[in-house]
């Protein structure tokens, strides 16, 4: 009895997360273009514009900074034999996300944030610098950053309870949020799995890594 509960709960979180991964291809796959819950924005109060505004605002300054990350651990660790093709892997996510973010800013009118430029030349910078620390660090740099954006997506969730769930939009909105916080949460089970915790000074890396991700993110909510 037991063991069929286990199995049909393992079922039912596959089947979530096959339905979540459906939910960036309204934005990917052409046939969907027209939809609805991709070509238009809920009407909301002041409140909830700015919940709206200020969390996509965020994610798209995240996901440019996390595609410069692995851009700048690739120029220098893309032929490790070890890790080269998972930052390669990572990178490949990343690419997608930005192309979904970039799709829901246009979508729900959101303005960019203004430190775009800052946010790749800082995320190159930042993924170069720990790639030749080593692979370690590299993936410690991964790990703080996943971190902090997987808490960030969670946080968003909650905060978008608030939206009006009979636009659909707004469902729609959500299992993004979820699929793309489910494989930052990925990225960073890959990085401790390939030694991330063995970087040098690796709790004083990942807490100034981590600060500054949560300094961007206050940033980019106003900015």
């Amino acid at each position: 009895m037991l063991s069929t509960r286990i199995l049909c709960a393992n079922a039912a979180k596959t089947a979530q997360r096959a339905y979540a991964t459906r939910a960036s291809e309204f934005y990917t796959d052409p046939s969907k273009a027209l939809e609805p819950a991709v070509t238009s924005t809920p009407e909301v109060n002041s409140s909830q514009r700015e919940v709206l505004d200020s969390a996509l605002r965020i994610d798209q300054a995240g996901e440019i900074a996390a595609n410069a990350i692995y851009n700048g651990q690739m120029a220098v660790l893309g032929r490790h034999p070890h890790v080269g093709h998972l930052i390669q892997e990572m990178w490949d996510q990343e690419k997608r996300h930005l192309v979904v973010m970039n799709k829901l800013q246009a979508q729900h009118q959101i303005r960019p944030t203004v430190l775009t430029e800052v946010a790749k030349v800082a995320g190159f910078a930042l993924g170069a610098a720990t790639a030749l620390m080593g692979k370690e660090a590299a993936m410690a740099c991964t790990e703080a950053v996943e971190t902090a954006i997987g808490e960030h997506y969670d946080d968003q969730l909650k905060e978008f309870e608030s939206l009006p769930e009979s636009h659909p939009s707004v469902p729609l909105l959500k299992d993004v949020i979820r699929e793309l916080r489910d494989d930052e949460l990925e990225h960073l089970d890959i990085a401790v799995e390939h030694h991330s915790q063995r970087a040098p000074a690796h709790a004083l890396l990942s807490t100034v890594i981590n600060g500054g991700c949560q300094v961007a993110i206050g940033i980019c909510r106003r900015f």
